[in-house]
């Protein structure tokens, strides 16, 4: 007699590692003393400590709770970038409080030349970029839960019209949302 016990084993199996958030993230960068630069100037980070003579920087988002929210390493001047596709960290999504902070980080973004795209996810509001090294990021704004809908259980990928995100969600709006 033969069973199958994989799919029953995988049904009772429980959770052991209970992740409540993303507490920091720790980027591979040319230079970190330039790439604190930019992340300071567009996302406001604070050094926390600069160490082994630059090569390290870590960041503190403003108003942050954590040590670092960012660690900055250096591998030098001629590392290359790994190729679109290959297996590796993607991005990471940077949340902001309001859908005018998301409107605020377009403008900044704009102004740096960072900004590479927009999407409505239905569940978020996001704008993608990338640091001057090709790191790639999101920083995206969440829409209320009881709001979610259609999007409870699946990805999209829309278009963003942050102008009527910005009627429908922002201040003013927010009351008759």
């Amino acid at each position: 007699m033969t069973t199958d016990a994989a799919p029953e084993r995988a049904q009772t199996t429980a959770v052991s590692i209970q992740v409540a958030r993303l507490n920091h993230a720790v980027l591979y960068v040319r230079d970190a003393t330039k790439a604190a630069d930019f992340y300071g100037r567009v996302f406001g980070f604070e050094v926390v400590e600069n160490a082994f003579g630059g090569r390290a920087v870590f960041m503190r988002a403003s108003h942050g709770e954590n040590h670092h929210d960012l660690g900055l390493f250096s591998v030098g001047p001629d590392a290359p970038r790994p190729a679109r596709g290959s297996v590796g960290l993607y991005h990471l999504a940077w949340e902001v409080p309001t859908i005018e902070d998301l409107a605020e980080a377009a403008r900044t973004l704009s102004a740096e030349r960072a900004l590479g795209g927009s999407s409505d996810h239905g569940v978020s509001k996001s704008l993608y970029g990338a640091d001057p090294d090709g790191n790639e990021f999101e920083i995206m704004w969440r829409v209320p839960r009881e709001a979610w809908g259609e999007f409870e259980n699946k990805g999209a990928v829309m278009p963003l019209d942050l102008d009527a995100e910005l009627k429908r969600w922002g201040a003013a709006g927010a009351a008759r949302a």
